[in-house]
């Protein structure tokens, strides 16, 4: 057998496929949820499915019940550890928060996703208090857009505020009281200067964003400039094959030019007024020249930083998890 020497002659090919996942299909990752209750009931159901996903509770019970009870025990774990620190440390540190950092392509589903787990997870008797924030509230506003030139470029990091995010993350985990988010309106497409969501010493924060999982960038003295996924205890890319997620992307597009577009005070209210073969081609132009460009560059790229991968087929159902193991 030829002994490889680092460095010397390495060819790529002499190496193992070493992948840091363990793959369950769907069948296997139902198991794993064991005797864990479901605490949702058809209502729930309806109120938490999105505008082209609509949940089953058989969707719950296969998928997301066995997702809960993993984050359950990633929770409990972490507490105990925040706790024994801070005994070796010789501190009385209050509570640390959880945070959940949840990743995906425009129209792969985060948001139905992020509801779900926020009422499975709220419902486990150590971690009540379960909050969610979007990142959308950090984009920077459209007039700062326009003045950058970049508001073709809207969804890419460039496009945030990434100082008041990291801000925010830093504040919620550091512990401290009624930490304010910006919100952002689709209706309006536009960050709400009025607006904000509190958040105050969660047990649990799940943060749902298309660029939440990129890495911090180095700086020429060698000190790491952090990034929101440096603060997760725990994370999800949601994955499709982009052919279906584009699918996906041009029929939300269709159904909300028949609802919310219609709307004169809605920002793509002219989309309404479009023909259906109009629109359809506007659609596709959005999604090719920004959405899929943003998502081969930015957004897939951070798939294989996450903990668990969820795969979806062309039903919005999971179809495979891969769980990291290394």
């Amino acid at each position: 057998m030829a002994q490889i020497e680092f460095g010397v002659g390495f060819d790529e090919a002499d190496m193992p496929e070493i992948s840091p996942f363990q793959v369950f299909s769907r069948d296997e990752w139902a198991r794993l949820r064991a005797d864990t209750p479901m605490t949702l009931d058809e209502l729930d159901i309806e109120q938490l499915s999105g505008i082209n996903e609509r949940l089953s509770m058989l969707e719950v019970e296969e998928i997301y019940l066995p997702l809960s009870r993993l984050l359950n025990l990633h929770v409990a774990a972490s507490q105990e550890l925040h706790a024994v620190t801070s005994r070796f440390l010789g501190k009385q540190n209050g509570k640390m928060p959880f945070i959940l950092g949840l990743a995906g392509s425009v129209a792969v589903g985060k948001s139905t996703t992020a509801r779900v787990l926020q009422a499975l997870l709220a419902r486990w008797p150590n971690h009540p208090r379960v909050d969610l924030v979007p990142t959308d509230g950090f984009l920077l506003p459209n007039i700062e857009l326009e003045a950058k030139g970049i508001m073709n470029r809207k969804g890419f990091p460039e496009s945030f505020d990434t100082a008041r995010l990291i801000k925010f993350i830093s504040d919620v985990k550091a512990g401290k009281r009624n930490v304010e988010a910006p919100v952002y309106s689709h209706f309006f497409y536009d960050v709400m200067p009025s607006q904000t969501i509190t958040v105050d010493l969660p047990d649990i924060l799940i943060v749902e964003g298309l660029n939440v999982l990129q890495p911090g960038r180095a700086v020429k003295d060698g000190r790491a400039v952090p990034f929101v996924s440096d603060y997760f205890d725990f994370s999800i890319y949601i994955d499709a094959d982009v052919e279906v997620i584009e699918d996906w992307y041009l029929k939300r597009f269709l159904r909300l030019r028949e609802t919310a577009f219609r709307d004169p005070a809605a920002y793509f209210h002219r989309y309404a007024k479009l023909r259906e073969d109009d629109a359809i081609a506007r659609a596709s132009a959005l999604w090719t020249n920004i959405n899929l460009v943003n998502l081969n560059e930015n957004i897939l790229t951070t798939r294989e930083r996450a903990d668990l991968i969820l795969h979806k087929d062309a039903d919005h159902l999971v179809d495979s998890a891969l769980l990291r193991k290394l």
